[in-house]
């Protein structure tokens, strides 16, 4: 076929030309699989193109948003390719954050359509913004509602009443992907990540996990709407691998197990608390497992729970992976063999990004000492959504400013020492340290609130607010639980209240929370 007859997809990189390359060259391989069923990369490719076309009857264009408030199954992935073959942002959505959370980030991103699970209506219902989507597609049956309303739609009534559309020519450098965050001020930003962005971590992970055909069996429990689950799956997109999608709900070690040998699960990532659970599960060896990679992240291993993988998956490659989401999300992998050998690091830098540790002055600080990593190359980010400030605040110098203090050694390896973003990871979630002050700053009884992380064997941190009190007032950690139920996710929920006479404070007036309480001892 000549140049001036290939369709012009077939020359672009991004998981809409991978999806209909593969659609072509091996219609009939699995692409996904869901509680058993499965998807091939056909009916992939033809469904998504329907859903496309239906998004556009809707007069949704490109430069839209398109949101998706769902759990984790093929429909999430069907609604990404749709949003993006219009040239249209897709907007994963956090379904564990309260009313008041949802409605700022509609509000912010302003949707033209919707991907709905039916059991999460009313969490979308609760918020205000969301009666200004045009477009609610429902997937789902829903109950006790006799008339539709206007403008919802049933998933797959929306879906087949419309052939496929062409994929038409969109650039990578267009926006696929805004990830919600929160950042350090409490108020959720909107990372813009391009099909670029998205394409260069396909290949950060073909080569840490060395996945270089199509025979890999990736396994995915973690949510789609953080950048790890979509980050964790656009290996295989590229290369033509099968997903298998996990259901979402409490970790079960033992169903994930069951899952791993009944799927043939060869590459999986979970953070280190769910390799513990695992790893406890009796009988591992007797297993039929098919691990090849197993990986991890998003939070510090232990040196047990390294030892633990090692013993109990002997034969697979162990790769622990660093970043965040601005970055797509890698910038450092530490593997198997440098595990133990550098306990504590995060591992080096990718080859695909730059990087430099900076001190305040944007100065490359001597090696051994520690400053700030910064990053720039095709994996970051192009900024926040709405938020030209925060935006050039975060690129000062042309640098991504990650907010990560750190220290490297001589062979290239990089420990994490503290994070100037005020931030707790508790079981993987990022528990951002001032939206959780604001929120406890609004109880009436509270005079001033600072709030900490505290280490945890489950969780590996969790948050701890330390407040002074009004005068005559009490106030138990039972009571500011309530008070906070439906102001925020449960996760960023704190787990212990110290009621103290006063918050420690610098010359300058700030809080020193290295001299709280809990912290000292």
């Amino acid at each position: 076929m000549s140049a001036d007859t290939a369709p012009a997809w077939s020359f672009r990189h991004h998981w809409m030309a991978h999806t209909a390359t593969h659609a072509l060259m091996r219609p009939d391989r699995p692409a996904l699989r869901h509680l058993g069923a499965t998807t091939t990369w056909a009916q992939l490719s033809e469904r998504s193109l329907r859903l496309a076309a239906a998004l556009a009857d809707r007069g949704v264009r490109e430069g839209d948003r398109v949101a998706l408030l769902t759990l984790n199954h093929p429909w999430f992935v069907e609604s990404v390719l749709a949003a993006n073959s219009l040239g249209a942002m897709a907007v994963p959505l956090n379904f564990r954050l309260a009313p008041p959370e949802l409605d700022g980030i509609l509000a912010d991103c302003t949707p033209s359509a919707i991907v709905v699970d039916v059991r999460l209506l009313p969490l979308l219902r609760a918020a205000p913004a969301a009666t200004d989507i045009r477009t609610v597609i429902v997937i789902g049956e829903p109950e006790g509602e006799p008339d539709t309303p206007a403008g919802h739609f049933a998933y797959e009534d929306f879906l087949t009443a419309h052939p496929p559309m062409e994929l038409p020519d969109i650039s990578e450098e267009s926006t696929a992907l805004i990830m919600y965050t929160s950042g350090t001020t409490g108020r959720p930003k909107g990372v813009m990540l391009s099909h670029r962005n998205m394409q260069v971590q396909a290949l950060t992970c073909i080569q840490a996990m060395d996945m270089f055909d199509d025979s890999d069996v990736g396994f995915l429990t973690a949510p789609f709407f953080h950048i790890a689950g979509l980050g964790s799956i656009v290996a295989n997109l590229l290369v033509g691998g099968t997903v298998v999608i996990h259901p979402l709900g409490a970790f079960d070690p033992k169903a994930v197990l069951d899952a791993y040998e009944q799927e043939g699960a060869t590459v999986v990532f979970n953070v280190p608390q769910q390799w513990d659970l695992i790893c406890a599960q009796p009988g591992i060896a007797d297993r039929d497992l098919k691990l090849r990679v197993i990986s991890w992240g998003a939070a510090p291993a232990s040196d047990a729970t390294l030892r633990a993988m090692s013993a109990c998956f002997p034969e697979a490659l162990n790769v622990a992976v660093f970043g965040q989401t601005e970055t797509s999300p890698i910038t450092c992998v530490l593997r198997g063999e440098d595990a133990l050998r550098k306990l504590g690091s995060v591992g080096r830098p990718i080859p695909t990004v730059q990087y430099r540790v900076v001190d305040e002055a944007m100065k490359d600080v001597p090696l051994g000492e520690v400053g700030e990593i910064v990053y720039r190359g095709p994996t970051v980010s192009r900024g926040y959504w709405n938020k030209p400030q925060e935006t050039a605040d975060a690129f000062a110098g042309g640098w991504f400013h990650s907010g990560d203090l750190v220290r490297q050694d001589e062979d290239g390896f990089v420990w994490v020492v503290d994070r100037k973003k005020d931030m707790i990871i508790s079981g993987g979630e990022n528990v951002y340290c001032a939206e959780l002050e604001n929120a406890v700053a609004e109880h009436p009884s509270v005079l001033e609130v600072a709030v900490a992380g505290r280490a945890d064997e489950r969780w590996g941190q969790v948050p701890v607010a330390y407040v002074t009190l009004a005068p005559s007032t009490a106030l138990a950690l039972d009571g500011l639980t309530d008070f906070l139920r439906g102001r925020l996710a449960s996760y960023k929920m704190p787990k212990d209240l110290v009621v103290v006479p006063g918050l420690p404070r610098n010359a300058g007036g700030k809080v020193v929370k290295g001299k709280l309480p809990d912290r000292a001892a």
